[in-house]
C-alpha cells in the first residue's frame, strides 16, 4: 500500500480537479475540500461560477453552511441531483481520499441547466398531436370513405352487386390509392363489401402475389 502525505494527496486531487474542469468546460465545477473539518472548507476550486463559491467557503452546493456529522463526512456521494441558490440544475458527486491524519475530497458539480432547456425545446419540436394518416381519417370514414366511393363508382356497380372479380378489382383500385395504409381500413372495407376481414386480407395477398409475379417477368 502506497502511503501519501496530506500535501501529496492535495496536490493529486487538485491536479485532477483542474483537469476535469478543463476537459468538461465552464459548466463543470470541481473542488477539493477538507472533509476532516466539520465545516468542510474549500481548499481549491475551478469554475466556481457554477455555485458562486470560492476558496475558503464552507458552503455546500446547496448554499448551506451546515456543519456535517461524522457519518455524512465519511460518505462518497455519486451522481446526485441538486439545485444551487441561483436555480441552476446540477449533478453532484463527492469522492474521498483518506490518509493518516487527513480526509480530503474531490467534488464535481456539473451544471446541466442549459441541457435541460435544450431537451425541452427538442421534445417540443419533435412532438406531434397525431399521425397524419389518423388525422385524415378522423371523425368516421372520412378520407377512406371517399376513396371507397370513388373506386366503387369506377366499377359502375353497387357494393351489393359485386362478384368476387369485382371485389378484387375494387380492392386493387383502393390499394393503388394507398387506402390500406389507413388504420382500420380492412375492417371498413370488409364491412362495406359484407365479407370477412380474412377475405379482404386474402384479396390483398393475391394482389401482392400478382405484383411479385409481374416483376419477375
Amino acid at each position: 500500500m502506497v502511503r501519501v502525505t496530506r500535501d501529496e494527496a492535495f496536490e493529486f486531487l487538485d491536479r485532477t480537479a483542474r483537469g476535469i474542469a478543463e476537459m468538461f468546460g465552464p459548466a463543470c465545477e470541481t473542488l477539493v475540500q477538507d472533509m476532516g473539518d466539520t465545516t468542510h472548507p474549500i481548499l481549491s476550486i475551478y469554475n466556481g461560477q457554477v455555485s458562486g463559491r470560492e476558496v475558503g467557503s464552507t458552503q455546500d452546493i446547496l448554499g448551506s453552511d451546515k456543519v456535517l456529522d461524522a457519518a455524512t463526512l465519511s460518505n462518497d456521494f455519486v451522481n446526485l441531483y441538486a439545485t444551487t441558490p441561483s436555480g441552476a440544475q446540477v449533478k453532484s458527486s463527492t469522492f474521498h481520499l483518506r490518509g493518516e491524519g487527513f480526509d480530503l475530497a474531490l467534488g464535481i458539480d456539473f451544471d446541466f441547466t442549459s441541457l435541460a432547456y435544450a431537451n425541452r425545446t427538442l421534445m417540443g419540436l419533435m412532438s406531434a398531436d397525431a399521425d397524419l394518416q389518423s388525422a385524415l381519417w378522423s371523425g368516421g370514414a372520412g378520407q377512406l370513405y371517399q376513396i371507397f366511393e370513388e373506386c366503387l363508382t369506377a366499377l359502375g356497380k353497387p357494393a351489393e352487386g359485386l362478384n368476387k372479380k369485382d371485389r378484387m378489382r375494387l380492392v386493387a383500385l383502393m390499394d393503388q390509392k394507398n387506402a390500406f395504409s389507413f388504420r382500420k381500413s380492412v375492417p371498413f372495407v370488409a364491412s362495406r363489401l359484407k365479407v370477412s376481414r380474412y377475405t379482404v386480407y386474402k384479396y390483398l395477398d393475391e394482389l401482392a402475389a400478382e405484383k411479385a409475379a409481374a416483376r419477375k417477368e
